[in-house]
């Protein structure tokens, strides 16, 4: 690919990401890019999620980024930092709220550069939130032909525009999809036994359910001694997540009694876990398509159905779903080879991300790289302070973020108070006159000038 030079150099592309699946995520898309062509590096921004030094090293690990290439920076400094490096473009790995705020604050330098972001996994089903979150950004990288197809047709309907592109998800990179369309087994000598279970903070979300593929896990154990059951963890105790963990693994297993020895946890990277691994088990992990880029096979578990909420449609549609007696049985699963061209392993040459921030990149230095639109909503500067002190917590250390937060948290709390109260009024009412009610509220969400996102959301 012929990259657009600015200024007779190599065009400067910074990610900027924070917890451990963004990060991973981000020095592997970069990490990709020619290193002859373009300047690439990684800023570590301080949050209160922000990765260990551990999960940085995990994370780094077969990503094509070098560690040099790599510095934390905090908020405050971040500004100055993208002005010292003159910035092309950024890509922005975070989650949705933080995004919101760096899309914000990136596109206030002079020149703005192209605003890059994406999610780090399965992004089915695509959601409204991801989109509005990311409005402000130029390009929204995702990692499957119907992820594509499914988020353009999701702009279709709320009129969110977005301009999405293709990229391989980065641990699918490198898969050996044979001319049967299945993806060739790694080749490797040593000796595949275990079975590895890769644990999620907010899949399944009840305790009890929880507790129920922990106990399966245990089954899984006790039925063949010889052979390992790996709990493999997102983060070792100490260590944050990108998502907040109720009900961790450990805690659970430790609840059942004494555990046999082939039963164990491991925060370990999958990389190092799957190199061990004859089969992966999952309710809905992308670390499924890590194992499967590595032709080990999967099972999602099935117990709890097939839902949104899971986030397992997608492996429902790979035929990967079985229950828990498959799972102490070992009968793991390979992808349906028809699945796999349309989800996440498409021929590398699909691949156009780097095409859109080549034409974004031309467009800026023309002087017609337009401004992005923001949501219409109410609040002004005090809002932009606010949704940038919840995003950043402490790491915020603005006078301004701290009084919006301090007038904020109340208001938020009488304002969920007052739509409480009239919910179990509505509730109360006859049905004539709730539907009235309904009625004149609809009409008033719909009047021009609100925002279409709920106020602090």
């Amino acid at each position: 690919m012929r990259s657009t030079r600015a200024g007779g150099r190599r065009p400067r592309v910074v990610a900027i990401a924070d917890t451990d699946s963004y990060v991973k995520w981000a020095a592997a898309l970069i990490g990709s890019l020619d290193r002859k062509r373009w300047d690439v590096s990684l800023l570590v921004l301080e949050t209160p999620l922000v990765v260990s030094d551990s999960q940085l090293a995990a994370a780094l690990g077969g990503s094509g980024l070098p560690a040099d290439r790599v510095e934390r920076i905090a908020h405050r400094d971040l500004p100055a930092r993208l002005r010292r490096i003159g910035v092309d473009a950024v890509v922005l790995g975070a989650r949705g709220p933080l995004v919101r705020v760096l899309a914000r604050e990136v596109s206030r330098l002079a020149p703005r550069p192209v605003v890059v972001t994406g999610l780090p996994g399965i992004s089915i089903p695509a959601t409204r939130k991801a989109v509005v979150y990311r409005l402000q950004c130029d390009l929204f990288v995702v990692h499957s032909r119907r992820e594509v197809r499914e988020f353009t047709a999701l702009s279709a309907r709320t009129g969110y525009a977005h301009r999405y592109a293709l990229a391989t998800l980065p641990f699918a990179r490198g898969a050996a999809v044979a001319a049967g369309g299945a993806v060739r087994a790694d080749a490797s000598s040593v000796t595949r036994t275990d079975m590895v279970f890769a644990t999620q903070a907010k899949v399944p979300a009840e305790r009890a359910d929880r507790l129920r593929v922990a106990s399966m896990l245990l089954r899984a154990a006790e039925a063949d001694p010889t052979r390992r059951v790996v709990v493999k963890l997102r983060a070792a105790a100490g260590e944050h997540q990108t998502h907040v963990e109720q009900d961790g693994y450990p805690e659970l297993l430790a609840s059942l009694g004494p555990l046999p020895p082939n039963l164990v946890t491991s925060t370990a990277s999958m990389r190092e876990a799957l190199a061990t691994a004859e089969g992966l088990v999952t309710v809905s992990s992308t670390a499924a398509i890590e194992a499967i880029a590595s032709g080990i096979p999967v099972i999602a578990l099935d117990t709890f159905g097939v839902s949104a909420q899971l986030i397992n449609e997608t492996l429902a549609d790979a035929d990967l779903l079985a229950g828990e007696e498959d799972v102490i049985a070992r009968r793991f699963r390979h992808p349906d080879p028809e699945w796999l061209d349309d989800n996440y392993f498409h021929a590398p040459h699909a691949d156009d991300w780097t095409d859109h921030v080549e034409d974004l990149l031309g467009r800026r230095a023309a002087g017609r790289l337009t401004p992005r639109p923001e949501v219409r909503r109410h609040g002004g500067v005090l809002r932009d302070a606010w949704e940038r002190k919840v995003a950043l917590g402490a790491s915020d250390t603005s006078a301004l973020g701290a009084f919006a937060y301090a007038v904020g948290v109340p208001l938020r709390a009488a304002l969920r108070a007052s739509r409480r109260a009239r919910r179990a009024l509505g509730r109360r009412r006859p049905p004539a006159l709730a539907e009235a009610t309904n009625a004149a509220s609809a009409g008033l969400a719909g009047t021009p000038g609100r925002s279409r996102v709920a106020p602090l959301r």
